[in-house]
């Protein structure tokens, strides 16, 4: 009987971040390896990432890592992973060719090439196990789901999908390999649960599609359309809306550029004409009726900088009367406080807001009836529902058991929950401990909890420097306390409250001198203490307390 393990390092109870490690006896294969844009408290993070611990310990035995689309919660924290472990990486065509735009940005990954372009009639065989893929429908071409055959049966990852009959050819679903593989056997299905709480059907991509085009046409100014870098299906709808009414794009930024490059390079897009992007120079030249800018924001969040384009802090585009800001993706309930606050942002400055999802249903993940025809199609003895928080996880989970499948062979798992195949079914047998990993600026995990919450301190109720100048051999203040207030009171009007603390700091600074063991540490942790009880029965606010105390063998004159 063969040894299987699944083991989720994301994507399961949170949006983004995909990982799922499939261990078959001594091998590892790793299904995806992305990241996730960092919530609201997570202050000045830029991107959140796996605990890659697990793998790194058993770097030896991971025969690849399989990638099923090109969008960054798939593919967003592979150079962070091969920094650690350099192992193969397979994806289809298009999906290789946007990680590589990824790794090769990285500078510690920028020379890895072992990268393995596949389809969906590619086979690899591996020691114990053989890896196969088939087509689906996500808002990016080339998108695959992942077949992992062992001798009890295959684990089908589905990746981002839904279904719509009216793809083009580069999106459609393969809908024959889909029941080819269920009449073979399906141990355990791994599925899309973002969508799980939908019961609406979706509008097809060529409703979308008219959609984009009518805005465009009868939109009299300047259209700023914000979109993913990454969504290639909407940008391609852009670019055609773009020709139909007779304006040019402008793309903002490098992420786009290098997507947009690339995808046309590979057929993936396609160009009306060539005079169709202009630059930024160019588009001086143009009137508001003749130009559509293409937002897409770094790392393809663009709300951002639709706020700096709002408040005129972008480097050339500046939000003015007329402007129509048209959002072309459907926003997570994560960031809806920021969708809000930039709509207000724009209005302020004289433009207007529109969102597709005002029109017409969007999305590029599989509602209920298409999560319960992949079931039918699959047929699995085991279910686990992935990729979204617990809520739609346990919806999906509902869902599973309508079409049949009996709670019993539902798991609903959290980061680190280890499955295992023992006499005949799928059984919980344990979990390892799986963290978040914050990236800030080049750091990789040299954030945590203590920092992020006195960055929420800062930004709440700000800092207050003490800063002091001692003789400790003459247990003397060579210079009095000077307190300096950032974010927390305005100083000219708070004079009695700076005085009095540094009284207080002059009085902690003097007890610790006299005493026979003098430690540093205390001494500040005690001018914290008790500048922090001062201020707060003063103000109600807890300020970050800095005490800088300096030594000097100087005598006060």
């Amino acid at each position: 009987m063969s040894q299987v393990k699944i083991v989720p390092l994301g994507g399961v109870r949170e949006n983004g971040k995909s990982i799922y490690v499939a261990e078959i006896e001594e091998e590892i294969f790793v299904l995806d390896c992305g990241l996730k844009y960092p919530e609201n408290e997570q202050l000045g993070i830029d991107m959140v990432i796996p605990d890659f611990s697990y793998l790194i310990e058993k770097k030896d035995n991971i025969a690849g890592i399989f990638l099923s689309h090109g969008h960054a919660d798939a593919i967003g924290a592979l150079p962070y992973l091969l920094e650690e472990v350099s192992v193969p990486v397979f994806g289809s065509e298009l999906t290789v060719e946007l990680a590589k735009i990824n790794v090769k940005n990285y500078p510690n990954t920028k020379d890895f090439n072992d990268f393995h372009v596949i389809d969906e009639n590619t086979i690899i065989e591996f020691a114990q196990s053989e890896v196969s893929f088939f087509r689906t429908t996500h808002t990016v071409p080339d998108s695959m789901g992942i077949v992992l055959t062992t001798s009890e049966g295959q684990i089908v990852y589905t990746g981002d999908f839904k279904f719509d009959q009216s793809a083009s050819p580069m999106y459609q679903t393969d809908f024959a390999r889909l029941a080819e593989i269920g009449k073979k056997g399906v141990l355990a299905l791994l599925s899309d649960s973002t969508n799980a709480e939908s019961n609406m059907l979706s509008a097809s991509e060529n409703e979308v599609a008219d959609e984009v085009v009518d805005t465009f046409r009868y939109w009299e100014g300047r259209i700023i359309v914000a979109s993913v870098a990454s969504n290639l299906q909407r940008i391609q709808q852009v670019f055609d809306a773009a020709y139909l009414s007779e304006r040019f794009v402008v793309l903002t930024g490098k992420d786009v550029e290098q997507i947009v490059q690339t995808a046309i390079r590979l057929g993936k897009l396609t160009l009306p004409n060539d005079e169709l992007i202009i630059t930024e120079k160019q588009m001086k030249n143009k009137e508001p009726h003749e130009l559509v800018i293409l937002e897409t924001g770094r790392m393809g969040e663009p709300l951002n900088t639709l706020q700096k384009m709002a408040s005129g802090r972008h480097r050339f585009i500046r939000i003015a009367e007329g402007d129509l800001i048209y959002i072309t993706t459907t926003p997570s309930t994560a960031v809806e406080t920021m969708v809000a606050k930039t709509e207000d942002m724009v209005y302020r400055a004289g433009g207007t807001v529109q969102t597709i999802s005002d029109t017409v249903k969007v999305s590029g993940h599989a509602n209920q009836n298409d999560l319960k025809l992949m079931m039918n199609l699959m047929k699995p003895k085991f279910f686990i529902p992935i990729q979204g928080e617990y809520r739609v996880l346990a919806k999906h989970a509902e869902l599973a058991n309508e079409v049949g499948i009996p709670f019993k062979n539902i798991f609903i798992l959290g980061r680190g929950d280890i499955l295992e195949f023992e006499k005949g079914r799928l059984r919980m047998t344990g979990s390892i401990e799986v963290e978040n990993v914050l990236i800030d600026g080049l750091g990789v995990g040299d954030i945590g909890n203590i920092v992020l919450r006195d960055r929420k301190i800062l930004s709440e109720d700000g800092i207050i420097i003490a800063a002091i100048t001692i003789n400790r051999r003459e247990k003397k203040i060579i210079s009095p306390a000077r307190i300096t207030s950032r974010g927390f009171v305005y100083m000219k009007s708070s004079n009695n409250l700076m005085k009095e603390s540094g009284d207080i700091v002059e009085t902690v600074v003097l007890e610790n001198l006299e005493k026979q063991d003098f430690d540093w540490g205390i001494l500040k942790q005690e001018i914290r203490d008790q500048l922090s009880r001062y201020l707060y029965e003063q103000t109600k606010r807890r300020p970050v307390i800095l005490p800088v105390i300096m030594e000097s063998s100087q005598k006060r004159k």
